[in-house]
């Protein structure tokens, strides 16, 4: 194992707290850390070894958190037709500002937070990439009931993120 390798598995403890802070889920936390050290490995030729490592890391970390959430809305928006958030507030066109300077992320988790965790856990599960009936399956629910929290969870955000547009 090269010394890059060793350094990126090394990470791995400290990039898990960073993820449970970006996701607030254990298992989102692991998926995202398993993703960031793979695409670390797979792009280890891309760093410069004068750059920040851990600013590195955490910069793929934070960027497959944002990817995600974006792939999230996106494919919640062509699904469910009761989906009002509007896009384009949340996510822009692509040439507008980036996510993370759209909406502060303290208060977009506090917003999640907030919510019942009931509501918050399906919500999560879906944002971390699960479909309606996986979601069902592991919390022994039928989809209709997923789908109705999810949609609550979205009208929440969309009324508390609102100032914040």
């Amino acid at each position: 194992m090269d010394k890059l390798t060793s350094k990126i598995v090394a990470m791995e403890s400290e990039l898990r707290h960073f993820a449970f802070k970006l996701t607030a889920n254990q298992d989102s936390a692991n998926d995202l850390v398993q993703d960031c050290m793979l695409k670390a490995l797979d792009n280890k030729e891309k760093f410069v070894h004068a750059q920040n490592f851990k600013g590195w890391m955490y910069t793929i970390m934070r960027n497959l958190f944002i990817n995600n959430y974006r792939r999230a809305l996106r494919e919640t928006a062509m699904i469910d037709d009761d989906y009002t958030i509007s896009q384009q507030s949340l996510i822009g066109s692509e040439d507008a500002e980036r996510f993370e300077y759209i909406y502060d992320l303290k208060e977009l988790y506090k917003v999640i937070n907030s919510v019942p965790e009931s509501m918050r856990r399906p919500f999560l599960m879906y944002v971390a990439g699960f479909k309606y009936n996986e979601i069902a399956e592991k919390m022994g629910l039928p989809v209709g009931t997923i789908k109705s929290r999810l949609f609550f969870v979205r009208k929440r955000l969309q009324k508390d993120l609102k100032d914040f547009s």
